[in-house]
């Protein structure tokens, strides 16, 4: 992803990227019941690099295993490259937590640019008071060693019914997360900061008091004159 494409989607809305991802004909790219335990940050943007966990199984998941330093979940901590996303599958289960504050400050003093999960976190108090971007399902206090195994890193994953790659281009805002395929980035960011444009015109015009039909979409030529007008006016 370049800087332009980074910079461009930190300034639109994940529903806006979700309409021009529509118009491509990918309808399930958003993360459905995921949501920021800050919603006040800008935007995250980044790429994705995955964490996928299985069902856990006792005999292999006792907590000495966070002894060993090439641990899946720690190794992915400490290996998410800066201005990455770490996207975790935690089965949309949040009966168990997928990381912990302090996992989750180590990631942010990386450098890294957020952390999703379609499960849990616990001391969801204190990351929610970080300026990190973090998005999940909803709180959950145990470790995630009494319900998930981690298995794999930086491979295909679902979270949240949304198939993630490695690299494909995560953004999230205050409504929730969007995945955009990485070969579509460039052309979804540079599409969305249009719509972005007319959406605002509309905006402006509706609280003006004017109707929809004809400018929403914009179906008359005076609402296309307008827009253009509108546009020169303030620079967009």
């Amino acid at each position: 992803m370049d800087a332009t494409t980074r910079q461009q989607l930190m300034g639109v809305s994940c529903a806006t990227l979700c309409t021009a991802l529509f118009k491509r004909g990918l309808r399930r790219q958003f993360l459905q019941n995921v949501h920021p335990l800050h919603p006040g940050l800008p935007n995250m943007v980044g790429e994705a690099y995955t964490l996928r966990y299985i069902p856990a199984r006792e005999d292999l998941n006792p907590i000495t295993v966070f002894n060993d330093r090439s641990h899946p979940q720690r190794k992915a901590v400490e290996e998410c490259p800066p201005g990455a996303v770490l996207v975790i599958d935690s089965r949309q289960d949040a009966r168990a937590a997928s990381a912990g504050s302090i996992l989750v400050t180590r990631l942010m003093k990386r450098g890294v640019a957020g952390i999703v999960t379609d499960g849990g976190f616990r001391d969801s108090p204190e990351i929610a008071a970080l300026p990190f971007p973090a998005y999940h399902q909803r709180p959950s206090a145990p470790t995630n060693l009494t319900l998930h195994q981690a298995l794999d890193i930086n491979v295909p994953i679902g979270c949240a019914d949304v198939a993630v790659w490695p690299g494909d281009v995560v953004v999230g805002d205050a409504e929730g997360v969007v995945v955009i395929p990485a070969a579509l980035a460039g052309e979804i960011a540079a599409e969305a900061v249009e719509m972005t444009a007319f959406e605002d015109f509309v905006s402006e015009k509706v609280n003006e008091g004017r109707s929809i039909l004809g400018l929403y979409p914009p179906t008359d030529e005076a609402s296309r004159t307008e827009f253009a007008a509108w546009r020169r006016r303030h620079g967009r």
